[in-house]
């Protein structure tokens, strides 16, 4: 491949090492900041100054050893060859092969809605993950001689930190402080999206294991070859966390807060749960809705319209313009997504008479709603109907559809006193440079510890009655 430096002009960021990096997160910052760094991106430049760099798709043969395959139990003297390369957009990979590698990575049980070639392809379609925006794409694709994927990887070459939710700035500033670089680096992800998974998804074989690993050594080799500073890959799975520690990634946690399906047949027996004053501050909170003339709905696949996108995309804007200032979903992804999707989408829309002024933008999974943007019409403000939109409304419909879980999103810690409580997320970070590595994973030791006691506390003085985890 190309040299990956070669993409992008130098900054005229120069930013000072950081006072904060490498000493432990204080109790109070665990809710990480998302304020700008000093270093902050690398920038390709707008859409029509852009140029097509061809790369070596290539990343190498592999060969499968042992006596996994049925083919090598044939012929021991044989081994199976797999061969590894780059696709510069998901497009270049049928839905059918992609989705068959996702299924088997999650199982059916834990189906992952945000790992499928209808969200990724939505995003590249409507210019959300793609090179003009930061995010190019560079997907890995791992496959027999007789050309049957065995492997894929969603991963691209960013030029800054945004739509993560794994904060890194001041890892950047670190770099450039010392005058190195840090932009480019590779990210294997869904973009945009603080979801768990898997990330590297394998085919259900014999030889999966070996497939994985092969994988795991193509992206290492290219994180070199290409000359970027370091490999990132956010929100695996904990079996892959553990797994990609022992090749060489560092280990990084954070926290989210989930909702936990107790077997409930209604909202009012999950109350019976919480502490009196908690149950009572959500009684008080759901009245709220009716009372402002209120009708909340929840619509899933073609109960979903063109008009409620335009309206949800209008809610979202008003969301991004106050909280993060530029938005990273276009109004095009919503419709394609949606389109793709179908039944797998929940949105949850509150009316007032034949008005809508709110949204909240649910998928589901096998076993699990995911909530992820929520934004109201900037022209009022109703009470309690953000909390009423994204948590309660997702609650019922867990209930009602029998599912385990409610991931709420990334942060908040107002979540807790409404049921959320923290969970552990996981990251896994692999430096080209040793010396950065090392201060990078010395500092990740004591944050680690940092993340892992304020969750005990959290948990300690929880919203449920004693004996209820």
């Amino acid at each position: 491949m190309a040299a990956a430096l070669s993409y992008c002009q130098p900054s005229p960021f120069i930013g000072q090492f950081p006072s904060n990096f490498g000493k432990p997160v204080s109790l109070q910052s665990i809710e990480i900041s998302t304020q700008a760094s000093r270093i902050t991106a690398l920038f390709w430049g707008s859409k029509k100054s852009v140029k097509h760099h061809p790369v070596d798709s290539s990343l190498g043969d592999f060969t499968l050893t042992g006596s996994e395959t049925e083919e090598i139990k044939e012929n021991p003297t044989k081994g199976k060859k797999v061969s590894v390369s780059i696709i510069s957009s998901i497009l270049d990979v049928s839905s059918h092969e992609w989705d068959s590698c996702t299924l088997d990575a999650t199982g059916p049980e834990k189906f992952n809605p945000f790992l499928t070639h209808g969200f990724l392809s939505s995003l590249e379609e409507t210019g959300c993950a793609v090179k003009e925006t930061g995010w190019m794409p560079s997907h890995i694709i791992a496959k027999d001689e007789s050309e049957n994927i065995l492997g894929v990887a969603p991963l691209y070459l960013k030029s800054h930190s945004y739509g993560e939710f794994v904060f890194d700035h001041s890892w950047a500033d670190a770099y450039y402080s010392f005058g190195a670089r840090y932009y480019p680096k590779f990210q294997c992800c869904v973009p945009f999206t603080p979801v768990t998974g898997p990330r590297i998804l394998v085919r259900n074989t014999s030889f999966k294991d070996q497939v994985f690993d092969v994988i795991v050594t193509a992206l290492k080799d290219l994180t070199a070859k290409s000359q970027v500073s370091s490999l990132h890959i956010t929100f695996p799975s904990e079996a892959e966390w553990y797994k990609l520690k022992d090749r060489g990634f560092l280990q990084r946690i954070g926290m989210q807060y989930h909702w936990k399906n107790r077997n409930y047949k209604s909202f009012d027996e999950f109350l019976m749960d919480m502490k009196q004053s908690k149950r009572k501050n959500i009684r008080q909170e759901r009245k709220k809705i009716p009372a402002q003339d209120l009708t909340m709905k929840r619509l899933r696949g073609y109960e979903i319209k063109a008009n409620h996108w335009d309206s949800f995309y209008k809610f979202y804007r008003n969301t991004t313009d106050n909280k993060w200032g530029s938005p990273y979903l276009t109004r095009e992804f919503f419709h394609e997504m949606g389109s793709k999707m179908g039944d797998d989408v929940l949105l949850v829309v509150a009316e007032k008479g034949d008005e809508l002024v709110a949204g909240a933008l649910n998928l589901i999974g096998g076993d699990t709603i995911y909530g992820r943007l929520w934004g109201c019409d900037p022209q009022v403000y109703y009470p309690s109907l953000h909390f009423e939109a994204c948590y309660y409304q997702a609650i019922e419909a867990a209930i009602e559809l029998n599912l385990s879980t409610v991931e709420a999103g990334a942060q908040g810690e107002h979540k807790i006193q409404r049921g959320y409580l923290p969970v552990p997320t996981y990251s896994c970070h692999y430096f080209i440079d040793e010396g950065f590595e090392q201060a990078i994973g010395e500092f990740l030791v004591r944050e680690s510890n940092q993340v892992d006691l304020v969750m005990k506390l959290f948990h300690e003085s929880g919203p449920f009655k004693e004996g209820i985890h």
